[in-house]
């Protein structure tokens, strides 16, 4: 998904919960009907492991005669993560990858030095209503990883480990927890899994990973006696395990992982530990030296004035 030019999320009130160091309330923005919420990266928090850019996508319905149309744009320094909960959406890129994204499914498509996708409404889709929920995120990659060839990965949803027990349900999608592992490359340490928990049902969080956050997508969460809403970034202090509890169910992600231990700079669709590796992808991309999309060649996204 190319970087909308919207504001930084809000940074939430205080609250008495001292397992928290952040709360987060994304913006929202209305692309061609299609609703985003950005929760990173913020003014005070870029990154949580190497998570440096959260986007809920949805939940929308596509209406007869709308479609999910990102036209071509490039990647550097970055994986990118689709993960989907309703709807589909056909993934094309630079090189020669066509896929069409599924639910549950976790579509891992590493830039490196430089790549170009595309994301649409499938063509045979177009034309009926089309019910549309997920999230796009990106990896930031660690410094030795930077410039690494670009790769795309499709891991199927029955290959990923599921969890039930006890009103706690879900999935491994990066990394591991609950003692599961996930088989999705990671290029560090990183944590990410989709958890559900029924009425009064709560879970650990140990404090194995040296960052940690939920992302809360539908009902409300309580932790130490604070309760949190849907569509609020929490981000856990180091160190201690947390229990996430539920008075009526809810259903979140949770996803962090080890600090990279460097800097980076994010700008538009460009992520880099170098400012001048940045400017040097804005001018390839100007003067139009990255790959095309085979398939999707007509259009693409001019880069950002300013």
């Amino acid at each position: 998904m190319s970087f909308f030019p919207g504001n930084d999320p809000s940074i939430g009130d205080a609250f008495a919960c001292d397992a928290i160091e952040l709360m987060v309330i994304p913006n929202a923005r209305d692309i061609d009907g299609f609703q985003v919420r950005r929760a990173l990266p913020t003014a005070r928090r870029r990154l949580v492991g190497p998570f440096i850019f959260f986007d809920r996508m949805g939940p929308a319905i596509l209406r007869a005669g709308q479609a999910l149309d990102v036209r071509p744009h490039p990647h550097i320094g970055l994986s990118t993560v689709t993960y989907l909960f309703d709807g589909k959406i056909r993934h094309r890129d630079s090189l020669g990858t066509e896929m069409v994204i599924e639910p549950g499914d976790v579509n891992l498509m590493t830039a490196g030095r430089g790549i170009v996708h595309s994301e649409r409404t499938p063509e045979e889709l177009r034309g009926a209503p089309m019910s549309v929920s997920g999230l796009q995120t990106w990896l930031a990659l660690p410094d030795s990883k930077e410039e690494v060839a670009p790769l795309f990965e499709n891991t199927a949803s029955t290959t990923l480990p599921q969890f039930d027990a006890e009103g706690v349900k879900g999935r491994v999608v990066i990394g591991s927890f609950s003692g599961m592992q996930s088989p999705v490359r990671a290029t560090s340490e990183t944590l990410y899994a989709d958890i559900r928990l029924s009425s009064g049902a709560r879970v650990k969080i140990p404090a194995d990973s040296e960052e940690r956050a939920i992302y809360t997508l539908e009902g409300e969460v309580s932790i130490s006696g604070d309760r949190f809403p849907a569509e609020r970034l929490l981000v856990f202090k180091p160190g201690d395990e947390i229990v996430v509890s539920s008075e009526l169910g809810a259903h979140f992600m949770l996803f962090g992982g080890a600090s990279l231990g460097s800097k980076r700079y994010i700008w538009w669709n460009f992520v880099s530990s170098s400012k001048e590796r940045i400017e040097q992808a804005k001018e390839e991309w100007k003067t139009g030296r990255f790959d095309i999309v085979p398939g999707d060649e007509e259009e693409f996204i001019p880069l950002p004035e300013g």
